[in-house]
């Protein structure tokens, strides 16, 4: 009688589990945002009150490196610090769901244990779309044309390939802080690092030594990439992380990955059943 190999329908079997368990979180979390639409409200309010408040206040008392409006430097520069301050979100939601016990909950349910962060970063990732979605709306609503085309779509690559990295920094650090109040604090970290980049003035125009923190800013190089493919560029500064945006703006990404995801799984790992 002719064994039967039942190793690959039991793989199958898993992989589509999993998928479904990651699908069940995901739903879980847009669900929640569906029913208190005042999240994306609030995390959207900082960087539109910023579009409109360096936008028109300020805007005309800004220089730009080679001339240009202040706008079409700015309007990248802001799109970027919205997928930055993500990671605040990420954290407080994780942290409400460990300290409610929601996670526990989850860990002692027969699912993959990869489930709940993996869709916790789906969601995100869904969530972000619809930020940048309203940040460009807002945008256009300023006057800001970028070109159209594959660079349209590769700036807008970029900018959520940077929110998949930072997701696995709000993961760790939701799970590290003691309760959404702390998680909350984490705006007094993220504020100072945005300010610090090119988001806002290009890093030639600082002091030299914080010119050169700028410019090694990660965020800087994403800032920087998404101002060329958007087509609204502006003249680099002559340090090689400055020349090279585009090839930081995806090389930044992995390493912030690959340092925190692997913390943040064994974080989650760590915590009791």
């Amino acid at each position: 009688m002719t064994a039967v190999d039942l190793t690959v329908p039991a793989t199958r079997s898993r992989t589509y589990w999993a998928l479904a368990d990651v699908w069940n979180i995901v739903r879980r979390g847009l669900t929640h945002y569906q029913r208190q639409p005042v999240n994306i409200a609030w995390q959207l309010g900082f960087p539109i009150l910023s579009v409109l408040l360096y936008g028109y206040v300020f805007g005309s008392a800004m220089k730009v490196p080679g001339g240009g409006d202040y706008k079409d430097f700015l309007m990248p520069g802001m799109f970027v610090m919205t997928m930055a301050f993500g990671f605040i979100n990420t954290a407080t939601v994780v942290v409400y769901d460990s300290t409610k016990g929601v996670i526990d909950r989850f860990r002692s349910m027969p699912m993959s244990s990869s489930a709940v962060v993996a869709g916790r970063g789906v969601t995100d990732l869904i969530i972000a779309c619809a930020e940048l979605a309203i940040m460009m709306l807002t945008a256009f609503a300023m006057g800001w044309r970028p070109d159209g085309g594959f660079g349209f779509l590769g700036a807008f690559g970029l900018l959520l390939w940077l929110r998949f990295a930072l997701i696995w920094i709000g993961v760790w650090l939701g799970l590290l802080v003691p309760n959404p109040e702390a998680a909350g604090g984490l705006f007094a970290v993220a504020f100072p690092l945005t300010m610090i980049s090119s988001i806002f003035v290009a890093p030639q125009l600082m002091p030299d030594w914080l010119g050169w923190v700028a410019a090694w800013n990660p965020i800087s190089s994403t800032a920087a990439a998404a101002r060329d493919l958007f087509g609204t560029p502006v003249g680099g500064g002559d340090s090689w992380v400055e020349q090279h945006a585009l090839l930081m703006a995806g090389v930044w990404p992995v390493i912030l990955t690959a340092i925190f995801l692997p913390l943040a799984v064994r974080r989650f790992q760590k915590l009791s059943r």
